[in-house]
């Protein structure tokens, strides 16, 4: 027994002094240059260790690097891939027997990674010299696979102090400075905690992740997962679970709140000087899988827009294709709108067309199927209600197809289509109306308030134009309208009618023309063509109880004003309102001219004195040839012209039947 027991202390013994002179003897100053050759050739990248290295066996592992630097791949630069001032890794030794890996410490000090891809790959790919080429991917696979973590331990104070993180494409280049992470995994069956910053283009944002344990996560099965990113620009949660699966998965409640121009910058890609996108806000039910992801039960905000339902971002093709269908409550495009520019203001108060251009890069970005119901749509002072929308957006093209709105009491449909694939972007709008108030619907789309009536409309018009005003100098198309009992206002034709007998002799317009004033009519239609921002019109038919009434003239878009003709002619007797019997039938020529919000109106006196001469000529023969002209209808006496022979028959006839009475 004590021969047992002398040669357990001299094992002990040997242990001890092992302990205590085998870190002095194989000191890692003697190893430096196979460390970095085998770490060299595990890597197959160039690695060197410029400082000191430590090692430490007892009571625990510990291992330090200082200026470490991994090399760069070929065709990638002299810079090197990575490089950090000092590594430290802290070990326990004896549950290392057992099969059980515990990490008191791994901490990389000051790293500075350098991720840079072009044409031939990446430089974030690693490989040995001598490793074999990497098996074809498998399309079911991913880095979430069953016994992907084989081991049990412990993960403390695992940490990245005052990192940098560049990257770089050719086309696109960011970087991420002060990055500090912190990693705790205590049981590698429960939870881990992540908690970490870092700096994007002067905004700091702040991370918290849990995890209900690495083990679960890294062999695929469902695991809960938890996410906060703070900002200024961007705010994001979610609370959910990776899903079961070899990918990254994700289903679970998600909110963002962002600063649209702040994340603009954030991105790289600065919003135009201008912009009136401000923020923007979701939440819901979202669910990832790869090349897709889903918001559900979603609630959208954008600025004052707010919407629900639910939308689908599928990825890998040339651009991301969004389908879904929102509810909006209320969409007011005024905000998105090109403001109108100062100081061009013609005479009568009207704002000219704005020439600063629109901005349709948003129609580039992104593909798109949605469905669209909105209880107002609002742009410019026309509003739309109840309005279902499927809008299509392909490569730059808009398709938004109005299966049904309401607007200003009637009813329609229509398409409209906006393509910014080319340098110029180009329109189309084509409409169908039923019952439209028309003059609310006039005074919002064109400030021109002086027709009202119920009626309907159609219109076809093509343009292109990269600003507002562009576009109404390349508007054309054409349309038609028919209206029903309604008015004009700003002459009384019936009025004008009574006086203007006196107005040829005085050369002023007779009373009948003012604000106050205005013409009813039972039907009023016609149909106009638009060339070049100017619409035209032939004829124009309108009807009322006491006047026939047809028009012709031109409505420039561009200026905002009208050259307009209109013929009224009395179809009844007048004498009963103030008028003579001889203006039955005589048509006289309005003229209204000027800007659309100040118009001025005017009588074409000699084309009135004309047809009065006629009309009392026409009384004449009446009186000569009174047979001749009963049972004519009014259109038919107007039209016929009598010859010389039917004068010559009507006076032998006048002094034979005055012969005949003196006989009497």
């Amino acid at each position: 027994m004590r021969r047992l027991l002398v040669i357990l202390l001299v094992l002990g013994g040997i242990a001890i002094a092992a302990a205590l002179l085998i870190p002095m003897l194989l000191t890692p100053e003697n190893w430096r240059g196979e460390i970095e050759r085998r770490a060299s050739e595990q890597l197959g990248r160039e690695v060197s260790i410029g400082g000191d290295i430590g090692l430490s066996i007892l009571p625990a592992i510990q291992i330090s690097a200082g200026d470490v630097s991994i090399g760069n791949a070929d065709g990638f630069g002299e810079e090197a891939f990575a490089e950090l001032s000092e590594l430290r890794l802290g070990l326990a030794l004896w549950p290392l027997f057992s099969n059980r890996v515990e990490v008191s410490e791994f901490v990389l000090v000051d790293p500075v990674i350098r991720l840079r891809q072009n044409a031939r790959g990446n430089n974030w790919t690693f490989a040995s010299a001598d490793a074999p080429a990497p098996p074809p991917s498998d399309d079911n696979g991913g880095f979430r696979q069953p016994g992907a973590l084989p081991i049990d331990g412990t993960f403390s104070n695992i940490r990245i102090e005052n990192g940098a993180v560049s990257f770089s494409d050719g086309t696109e280049t960011w970087e991420v400075s002060q990055l500090n992470i912190s990693l705790q995994a205590t049981d590698l069956d429960r939870d881990a905690r992540l908690n970490g910053s870092f700096v994007l283009r002067g905004e700091t944002i702040s991370l918290n992740a849990g995890l209900g344990g690495l083990r679960p996560f890294m062999e695929g099965r469902q695991t809960p997962l938890t996410l906060e990113v703070r900002s200024a620009p961007l705010n994001m949660s979610f609370d959910g679970n990776a899903l079961e699966s070899g990918t990254f998965d994700l289903a679970g409640d998600a909110s963002v709140e962002a600063d649209i121009p702040g994340l603009a910058r954030l991105a790289g890609e600065p919003l135009p000087p201008g912009s009136a996108l401000r923020s923007a806000a979701a939440s819901g039910r979202f669910t990832s899988i790869p090349g897709e992801m889903r918001f559900e039960s979603a609630r959208l905000r954008l600025d004052e827009v707010t919407a629900t339902g639910g939308l689908t971002v599928r990825t890998g093709g040339e651009r991301p294709f969004l389908t879904g269908q929102l509810v909006i409550p209320r969409l007011d495009l005024n905000p998105y709108m090109p403001e109108e520019e100062a100081g061009t203001a013609p005479s009568g108060g009207q704002s000219e067309w704005s020439t600063e251009e629109i901005d349709l890069a948003a129609l580039r970005l992104v593909d798109a199927d949605l469905r669209l119901s909105a209880g107002r749509l609002i742009f410019g002072d026309v509003e739309v209600t109840e309005a279902d929308v499927r809008a299509q957006l392909t490569n730059g093209r808009l398709v938004a197809d109005l299966s049904r709105f309401t607007l200003y009491g009637g009813s329609g449909s229509g398409q409209l289509v906006v393509n910014a694939r080319g340098a110029t972007p180009s329109y189309t709008l084509n409409a169908r109306l039923q019952g439209l108030q028309t003059q609310p619907f006039l005074s919002a789309a064109a400030d021109f308030s002086a027709l009202r009536g119920l009626g309907n409309f159609t219109i076809d018009l093509t343009s292109s134009g990269a600003s507002t005003a562009a576009i109404m100098r390349s508007l054309s198309g054409n349309g038609n309208l028919r209206l029903a009992d309604g008015a004009i206002e700003g002459f009384n034709l019936a009025r004008i009618l009574r006086g203007v007998q006196t107005a040829i002799t005085t050369r002023q317009l007779p009373q009948g023309f003012g604000p106050e004033e205005e013409t009813d009519f039972s039907e009023l239609g016609g149909s106009f063509t638009i060339r070049n921002g100017v619409l035209s019109n032939s004829d124009l038919s309108m009807l009322s109880p006491l006047l026939r009434v047809t028009g012709a003239g031109e409505f420039n878009l561009v200026e905002q004003s009208v050259d307009y003709r209109i013929s009224p002619r009395a179809v009844a007797s007048l004498a009963g309102q103030g008028g003579t019997p001889e203006l039955n039938g005589i048509a006289v020529p309005v003229r209204i001219r000027g800007n659309f919000g100040n118009p001025s109106f005017s009588v074409d006196f000699e084309a009135v004195a004309r047809e009065l001469a006629t009309g009392q000529a026409r009384g004449l023969l009446d009186r000569i040839l009174p047979g001749q002209r009963q049972g004519e209808s009014e259109e038919e006496q107007e039209q016929s012209q009598p010859t010389p022979a039917d004068l010559l028959r009507g006076l032998l006839d006048r002094q034979r039947r005055s012969g005949n009475d003196g006989n009497d």
